[in-house]
């Protein structure tokens, strides 16, 4: 686990977001993925809430049980000296405040930060949340840095006015005190180049076919670009595609093909206390 204090490392969150190049979230859904995420030069870590939930056993959409997540949380932070910034859907609360409480347990369980949706309620539900969390954060004396997610791409809530709409509750958003802005579905250069100079938050885009490249999206001025739960999906496909083959046939063939060495995977988690 870092040595650094959670202040030190929710600073050095927010420095990544004021960078030349964007901040490269390769999201992770346990202590290994983080961990392997880690050493591949990850200069923080995400989590998907998708591929969290699934490991655990739940569905995505806010059906994990926070003990569950905040547990979690607390063995990905373990081995990690890199900031860790959770997935936090849409707060697993009906309230404002209870969303706020659980906010805090993540943060207790050593996060730094946040994203939470609107997904298809109303704006000014997000910013209660938003605002009820840094209000309870300021009291506890916790940086959290909140990126405020909007599914109006992701969803498709307003057809033909897709970027007025995202900006609209990006200046609600903000003023609530959110710190960034996570605009999934988002793929279009000129959507994305509109995102970025109609709102001051540091923009957040997800990967997504179609998306610009790397170099495209900085001068687009984009801050963060986040892999969602592609990873996750991916391994799920692999472990699929290796199961059903070895099931069918019985061939030890089918399992080793491109696997990852079993010295490696084991030696990344050797001595976690050392991350």
């Amino acid at each position: 686990m870092s040595t650094m204090s959670h202040t030190q490392r929710a600073a050095l969150f927010r420095s990544l977001h004021h960078q030349t190049n964007p901040l490269l979230l390769a999201n992770a859904w346990d202590a290994g993925s983080a961990r392997l995420m880690q050493s591949l030069g990850a200069a923080a870590v995400a989590t998907t809430s998708a591929g969290l939930a699934w490991s655990l056993g739940y569905a995505d959409g806010d059906q994990l049980p926070i003990a569950l997540h905040v547990a979690a949380v607390q063995q990905i932070v373990r081995v990690l000296s890199v900031p860790l910034t959770v997935d936090a859907e849409g707060g697993y609360g009906a309230s404002a405040q209870q969303v706020a409480d659980h906010v805090l347990q993540l943060a207790e369980a050593g996060a730094v930060g946040i994203n939470l949706e609107d997904g298809a309620a109303p704006s000014a539900l997000l910013c209660a949340k938003i605002e009820a969390i840094k209000t309870a954060a300021a009291r506890a004396g916790v940086d959290i840095f909140i990126n405020a997610r909007t599914d109006v791409f992701l969803r498709a809530l307003a057809p033909q006015r897709s970027v007025e709409e995202t900006l609209q509750r990006a200046q609600q958003y903000a003023a609530a005190g959110a710190d960034g802005l996570f605009v999934p579905g988002a793929t279009a250069a000129a959507d994305i180049a509109a995102l970025a100079t109609g709102q001051a938050l540091p923009l957040n885009v997800m990967a997504r076919p179609g998306l610009p490249p790397l170099q495209e999206l900085a001068r687009l001025g984009v801050c963060r670009i986040s892999a969602g739960s592609a990873i996750a999906q991916r391994c799920w496909a692999v472990a699929q595609q290796a199961g059903a083959g070895f099931l069918a046939q019985g061939s030890s063939d089918v399992l080793f093909a491109d696997a990852m060495a079993y010295g490696s995977v084991n030696g990344l988690l050797t001595n976690p206390s050392s991350a």
